[in-house]
């Protein structure tokens, strides 16, 4: 569970705070040596202070990156969005995790009327559109919830598709916020194993072959040989909602 790095230098694809990339280079040499609990500690409780959050969709693994969390700091406030086209057992395990791990500071965001009333009356929009339905319904609630936020933590990992092989521990989004990404490197196996020594509860829809869990209409079961996230938006191009931006300088480790 141990957060590693080797030397670091960075690569600016355009132009931003000079202060915020010095910032990142010192937060990946004096943090790439923590482990992942030590590295949430340092980030919640003192680097960020008051001002990072959690993004959880409450989905197949959630559970893991929660109880670390919460053994840090239980108010910890999680971003959960519930984009009206949620499995209802995701809804029934946010509510079962929140009560198991005591999280005192879970903030449900929502689509704005507004949004759904102009590109999406009949919620359908998912059967034209699976871009534009991601960034009213989840990309847009959640850069409004961030506002306040100088960081956020993700529970992505490199081994759940090829676009997230090369994550790190910490990234500098374009939109200035710093991303923390402290299961960047555990294994599925790890994972696993953790969630049983924390006897963690399951997401009910694990056992039916969901080991990605996004919105009902996009998500299907993986078939045996696909990557974990292969039934996201099965049979399109797409791959990721839209909440995860590029990383605004490209760290390249050597």
């Amino acid at each position: 569970m141990t957060a590693t790095s080797s030397a670091v230098s960075f690569v600016q694809p355009q132009t931003l705070d000079n202060d915020k990339a010095m910032r990142l280079k010192r937060l990946m040499d004096d943090f790439k040596a923590l482990d992942t609990h030590a590295l949430l500690e340092k980030v919640i409780a003192e680097e960020f202070s008051g001002k990072i959050a959690v993004s959880s969709s409450f989905g197949a693994e959630a559970a893991v990156l929660l109880k670390l969390v919460s053994e840090v700091d239980k108010a910890t406030p999680i971003l959960f969005i519930d984009t009206g086209h949620l499995f209802e057992e995701t809804r029934q395990y946010k509510d079962v995790l929140a009560e198991a791990l005591g999280l005192t500071n879970i903030l449900t965001l929502q689509p704005e009327k507004i949004h759904l009333e102009n590109a999406d009356k009949d919620a359908t929009l998912y059967e034209r559109d699976t871009d534009y339905c991601c960034h009213i319904r989840k990309v847009l609630p959640f850069e409004k919830a961030l506002g306040p936020y100088e960081a956020w933590i993700s529970g992505r990992k490199r081994f759940q598709n090829s676009e997230r092989a090369a994550l790190e521990s910490i990234e500098l989004d374009v939109d200035g916020r710093f991303k923390i990404n402290p299961l960047y490197n555990w294994d599925y196996d790890t994972v696993i194993a953790q969630f049983k020594e924390m006897n963690l509860p399951r997401h009910s829809l694990v056992d039916k072959g969901y080991p990605s869990i996004g919105c009902g209409p996009c998500t299907r079961a993986v078939k045996e040989g696909e990557d974990q996230r292969a039934g996201r938006w099965a049979g399109q191009e797409k791959t990721e909602c839209g909440i995860h931006k590029s990383p605004a300088y490209e760290a390249i480790y050597i």
